[in-house]
């Protein structure tokens, strides 16, 4: 008999807490949302469980997000048999990956070790890791004065850290001016941008594969693939292009996420895709033991031949993607037999792993 029932899946309040919720509860868990003060009716109304409606069992109101980290609240969770689901909101919000990896002592589905690689600082990153699997993935530069082609410069925020500023720059000239106008508009500060990505701007079709590695039967699954709708950018495509070019003369074009669309790829892309996974999972169990373990994205780019069609990864994504729409495409029902949401996939795996006994391989 299933033990799912003496377990809490627990998640932070944002990202894709609903899609997480929604699965647990479909396999019999109780779940359980960390809400932040004045951000909670989501979760306490609006999806509580009541009856066979929802999926939200239970809230815990913190002040801010980063107050999980407090003893106290890490004690109801342990108290609740909980195990946490991360999410980049979750990254995001506590912006501490030191306090991640090690003060936050709450059973974690994953390895929260890799989470960090997200963050292009650190070493090693996630161009460490696509090299070491030999992903191909943007150009990227030093310095400012070494662009020699259309990039994409990403840096930080001056008010919203979390969140980065775009722009396109194709010489060191266009860095130099872009830069300075976002500079004296407040936007972003002088710190920031020497800490910036310079990074090739790659033509073609923006499609985010996201697989699901299982340490329980070592195998690699595409549960689903989306591409992204983004602010402002998105709306300035659906100009004329005489309207475009006024409008960027006194707008800063942004690429900020707004939300994301189920899409397919071509049958002819998915054994590269998955030779790209699998190569990404052996690369991470190198640099991180022990790797990846359940969800990651690999955010790439399909460019145009000859001699064929390439994918380019852009942006790698260790962790529960925000994506739930991505039950709509077809490739989990292939193998599954009906169209799975991550968040199922995931209750999935946590499930098959308490009836075996084998939790530890799942968590950190």
């Amino acid at each position: 008999m299933s033990k799912v029932n003496e377990y809490t899946i627990a998640i932070v309040g944002s990202h894709s807490a609903l899609d997480i919720c929604r699965g647990a509860k479909d396999l019999g868990f109780k779940t359980l949302v960390v809400v932040e003060k004045g951000r909670d009716k989501t979760y306490a109304e609006h999806f509580k469980t009541q009856g066979k409606v929802g999926c939200v069992d239970e809230v815990l109101e913190v002040e801010k997000f980063k107050d999980i980290l407090d003893s106290r609240n890490q004690k109801i969770l342990k108290e609740k048999n909980s195990i946490f689901i991360p999410h980049r909101s979750f990254e995001v919000y506590l912006n501490d990956y030191d306090a991640i990896e090690k003060d936050f002592t709450v059973p974690m589905f994953g390895n929260k070790f890799l989470l960090r690689i997200e963050e292009r600082y650190v070493k090693p990153n996630q161009y460490d890791l696509l090299s070491e699997a030999k992903i191909k993935f943007p150009k990227t530069y030093n310095s400012p004065k070494e662009i020699d082609r259309l990039v994409l410069v990403k840096v930080a925020e001056r008010e919203r850290k979390f969140e980065r500023a775009f722009f396109l720059a194709s010489s060191p000239k266009d860095f130099q001016v872009a830069s300075e106008i976002l500079i004296l508009e407040g936007k972003i500060t002088k710190e920031a941008l020497g800490v910036a990505v310079i990074e090739e701007f790659i033509l073609g079709v923006q499609i985010n594969f996201n697989f699901f590695y299982s340490p329980i039967t070592k195998r690699v699954e595409l549960v689903g693939t989306d591409t992204r709708r983004q602010t402002n950018i998105d709306g300035l495509l659906r100009l004329p292009a005489f309207y475009q070019n006024q409008l960027q003369e006194s707008i800063q074009i942004k690429y900020e996420e707004a939300g994301h669309i189920a899409v397919t790829t071509l049958e002819s892309t998915l054994e590269p895709a998955f030779e790209m996974a699998n190569r990404f999972v052996e690369a991470s169990q190198k640099l991180y033991p022990p790797g990846i373990i359940g969800p990651f994205g690999l955010q790439s780019v399909i460019t145009a031949g000859p001699p064929k069609k390439e994918i380019v990864v852009f942006d790698v994504s260790p962790r529960m993607p925000g994506s739930p729409g991505i039950f709509a495409t077809p490739y989990s029902g292939y193998l599954y037999g009906q169209s799975m949401s991550m968040g199922k996939r995931v209750a999935v795996e946590i499930e098959k792993a308490i009836n075996n006994n084998m939790v530890k391989q799942i968590i950190t």
